[in-house]
Formats: structure tokens, C-alpha cells, sequence
């Protein structure tokens, strides 16, 4: 028996027991706003928005709600932000902002910069430290205790701006692992560094028979190609022929289900799946015990979280939110809702809407899943379609056709006086575009009411394309968002769409 391991799954397991105190995340959250408002009231926008009068105030959440504007990027960074990035102090948050991570950029602006501070950072390593602790729930093998940890994100080599440095979040977080986890952590300091994606995975794949690997952490997509690299490399059937001891894949970013088959052909056994949320603007939620709905949100931890419930009365047709749209706080959500999540943070980042929805699976354990984006979704006609019901009918198609399914987006487009939903699928190998067309229509027949009504209406056809899996990888590289916290958006539309439909007729001629 792993010595090493025993012990520090009995510590894990001690740690979490004490960490399983009664918990009051309402009161937790009216803390985490209090700590917030205080600390930011001498900057220009605390000064501003009287964040010094709400602290004095039995509940300041009314008094908070009201005179604090809803922000989207767009808006908090054109007013706000902009000037940290010109090296004032001062202004959303106590002192100059050092980090900002870049975020993927599957919806609005391009390529946005979300302020990092050092209170934000040890917020996410202690949110990090808690699924850790929640690792004993799980009922892995005493020696996975002591085996690597793989956690393939962005670049920790930042780029230096004069005012401040700049990155993917993994990779700052990365760059900040504490001296007690250096010896698990891989791929190690000196590949973290490498900006370079093809060469990071090259020097993975080379150096993976040298380590004794358990746990691997990132988005699907990209740990996908890593694990392909490896067996490629290496000339094996699967990964476990390298890594026996690999146990589970912590993952976030987007939806799994529509990698697992495609995922699961990689492995040579069961391994667990562990969901988390942890976004450029904060570390949100985390899996905390097996077979869960949802992901149990993090309301002690520097985060101050509201809800808008995702609807025609808050969003317009494109997504935006509407001026006087109602938020709720966690004592008013219910578990039927879907909602726009918006958050306040030790970022300095104010009532900012994160563009995620979300919908309650749990109420008294108040876990949540990611259920789409705010403009992420297709209602041309009033099919009210979500990512959420895409992720569900493509990992249907998956299973009933046996195929992996690497890749997906989709479009509205006109279909002469009515509209089409054009769908882009990448897989590998001969599938048929006719049979995942139908399936994929009865599938969303049956879980959207609206989507099957408009069907036999103004939405009169559904457009299938099979295209080869790298295609998707190839305009990431294209756009230089290889790697990383880099996603594919789910739905194109505008200058987007644009650009994947010349791409894609390039490479037809080419």
C-alpha cells in the first residue's frame, strides 16, 4: 500500500470533513458583497456609485442593485477598464491591475482583457484547494494521492505591455502554482512556458512515458489532441498503455457530453469525469461529488453573484440586455429559470455580465449547469434553440451513430421567405450528413416544444455539412487561439459567420 498516498488522501479527507461545516451560502454572499464594496469604496468607481454609504446599510444588496449599472464588456471597459490598462490605480479596485487574462472571444469583442488582481488570484487557488479537498468523495485510488496532475492551459510565459503583462487565465494561474504542488504539477515550468502550441504538445507527447500521470485537467478539445499526440507518437491503442494509473479528466470551458464518444475511444478503461467552471473572470463552481447534475457555486470566495433570468422582458433578439432588466439574487432564483449569470468581483469587475447562462439543478446544495450563452443561441423565428439543447442532440447523434464528433457550430441563415439551421460538424472519418441530419431533427424535436412547432412552419430546413475535424482546429490556429482557454463558438452569426464561410471556401479551392 502507497505510503504517501495513504497519508494524503487522510489528510484530503480530514481537511474536507472540516470543511463540510454547515454552510449558509445567503449569508455567505451578503459577506462577500460587504468585503467587496469595502474594500473598492475609495476608488473612482466606488466613489462613484456611493459604495461608501451602501456599507453602512443593514443590507446594502437593494441599495447596490440599484445604483450600479449592469456592464458588459464593451461598456465596463470603454468607461472603466481602459484606463488600467494605461497604469492608473485606482480605479475599479484597490491599486494597479499587474495581469490581465485574454479571454477566448467567442462572442463580442475579439480579444478582451479581464483584470487579474492578486486578491483574484488567491481566490482561485483556494477555489482550487477546495475540489482538491473534494477528491475524497470520489472514491479514487489511494495511490492516485501521489501521481501527477497534467494541466494543459495557456502559455505562462506573459507578454509584458510596460503597464502590465498579459495571457491566457491558465496560464497566470499556472505561473502562481504554490511550492507544495511543483511536484505534481506537469508538464513542468520550462513546457508551461511555451508559446508555441504544436511544440508544447510535441514536447507532452515525448516526454509523457516519464511521467505517472492520474489526473488531467483542461478543455476537452485541446486534451484531446494532446492525448491523440501521445499515442500517435508513441505507437500504442491507447492512453492507458502509457499512463496506467490515469483516473479522471477535470474539465470546463464548454460542454463534455459532445466529446465523450470521440474522448472515450482514447482510453483503454473508465475514468471519472469531474465538471468545473472556472472563467476568465473568476473561479465560479466546481463538481463536488460524484454523479451530480450540477457544479456546487463557490459564494465565499470573493465573488458576488446575481442572476437575470435569460428572457425576452431582459435580452433583446441578439443577446444584449435590456436597461431596466431585474436581477435576482440567490435567495430568489428557483430551479426552472434559465439565467444570465452576473457578477461582482476582487477584480474589479461590477454587476459584469459574463455572457454564460445558468440553471439551477440543485437548490438547497445550490449546485448549477452551464446551460448556454446569452448570444449563443438561435431563435429566428421563435425556435428558442440553446447551446444546451445543441450539446444534447449532438451527443445523441453521437451515441445512435456510434461516431465521435470532435467539433460543431451552426448558423440561422434566410431560406427564402423563411429561415434554415446550417450545421458544421467535424469528425473524422465516412459519416453520413443525411442520417445525422434527421437525428439531429428528431432529437431537438423532442426536447424543444418551439423547435418542433417551427419546424412545420417558418423554419423549413436543416442544412448538414461534414467537415474534417482539423478544419476547426486550422481557423483557431488561423486567429491565433490554438491551445489555452480557446473555444469554438457554437453558434456564428454576423462578421463570424463571414469569416468561417470564406475560410471554409478557401480551403474548397485550395
Amino acid at each position: 500500500m502507497p505510503l504517501l498516498g495513504r497519508f494524503l488522501k487522510e489528510l484530503i479527507h480530514t481537511r474536507n470533513e472540516i470543511a463540510r461545516r454547515p454552510r449558509n451560502p445567503l449569508r455567505e454572499q451578503a459577506s462577500v458583497l460587504r468585503k467587496l464594496l469595502r474594500q473598492a469604496q475609495f476608488t473612482d468607481f466606488g466613489k462613484k456609485h456611493g459604495f461608501g454609504r451602501m456599507i453602512t446599510q443593514r443590507k446594502p444588496s437593494e441599495m447596490f442593485r440599484n445604483a450600479v449599472p449592469i456592464h458588459d464588456y464593451d461598456k465596463i471597459f470603454s468607461e472603466w477598464w481602459y484606463r488600467t490598462l494605461e497604469g492608473e490605480s485606482d480605479v475599479c479596485w484597490s491599486g494597479k491591475i499587474k495581469y490581465f487574462a485574454l479571454s477566448s472571444g467567442t462572442a463580442g469583442s475579439a480579444s478582451k482583457r479581464i483584470p487579474i488582481t492578486n486578491e483574484m488570484i488567491r481566490a482561485i487557488r483556494r477555489a482550487s484547494i477546495k475540489q482538491i479537498l473534494a477528491m475524497t468523495n470520489f472514491n479514487f485510488p489511494v495511490e492516485s494521492y501521489e501521481k501527477g496532475i497534467l494541466m494543459l492551459g495557456g502559455s505562462t510565459s506573459l507578454k509584458d505591455k510596460g503597464h502590465y503583462f498579459e495571457g491566457d487565465l491558465s496560464g497566470i494561474s499556472a505561473a502562481k502554482i504554490p511550492t507544495w504542488f511543483q511536484g505534481f504539477y506537469k508538464p513542468g515550468k520550462t513546457i508551461a512556458r511555451e508559446t508555441d502550441w504544436d511544440k508544447k504538445l510535441d514536447e507532452i507527447a515525448r516526454k509523457a512515458p516519464s511521467w505517472d500521470i492520474a489526473h488531467i485537467c483542461g478543455i476537452p478539445a485541446w486534451n484531446q489532441l494532446m492525448l491523440e499526440r501521445i499515442i500517435k507518437m508513441h505507437g500504442v491503442k491507447n492512453i492507458h498503455e502509457i499512463w496506467s494509473n490515469l483516473t479522471s479528466f477535470v474539465h470546463g470551458g464548454v460542454a463534455f457530453e459532445p466529446y465523450r464518444k470521440s474522448f472515450e475511444k482514447l482510453l483503454g478503461k473508465p475514468i471519472t469525469y469531474i465538471d468545473t467552471y472556472l472563467a476568465s473572470e473568476g473561479f465560479v463552481a466546481y463538481q463536488d461529488r460524484p454523479n451530480a447534475k450540477g457544479m456546487r457555486l463557490i459564494t465565499n470566495n470573493g465573488i458576488y453573484f446575481e442572476f437575470i433570468p435569460f428572457n425576452e422582458q431582459n435580452f433583446d433578439g441578439d443577446g444584449n440586455v435590456k436597461p431596466n432588466a431585474e436581477s435576482l439574487t440567490l435567495s430568489e432564483v428557483n430551479d426552472k429559470t434559465d439565467y444570465a449569470l452576473v457578477m461582482s468581483t476582487c477584480a474589479g469587475a461590477w454587476r459584469y455580465l459574463i455572457g454564460d447562462t445558468i440553471r439551477f439543478t440543485d437548490l438547497q446544495r445550490y449546485e448549477i449547469a452551464i446551460t448556454g450563452r446569452t448570444k449563443h443561441f438561435l431563435s429566428l423565428c421563435g425556435e428558442h434553440l440553446s447551446v444546451d439543447n445543441m450539446n444534447d442532440a449532438i451527443g445523441f447523434v453521437a451515441n445512435e451513430l456510434n461516431i465521435g464528433i470532435r467539433e460543431f457550430t451552426v448558423a440561422g441563415v434566410p431560406h427564402g421567405n423563411m429561415f434554415t439551421h446550417h450545421w458544421f460538424i467535424g469528425t473524422d472519418g465516412l459519416v453520413d450528413a443525411n442520417a445525422v441530419k434527421v437525428l439531429l431533427d428528431k432529437r431537438l424535436k423532442e426536447i424543444n416544444d418551439d423547435y418542433a412547432t417551427e419546424r412545420q412552419h417558418a423554419l423549413k430546413e436543416i442544412i448538414v455539412d461534414i467537415l474534417p475535424a482539423n478544419l476547426f482546429y486550422q481557423w483557431h490556429e488561423l486567429h491565433g487561439k490554438m491551445g489555452g482557454q480557446n473555444k469554438f463558438p457554437r453558434v456564428l452569426k454576423g462578421e463570424k459567420l463571414k469569416d468561417w464561410e470564406t475560410f471554409l471556401q478557401q480551403k474548397q479551392t485550395a
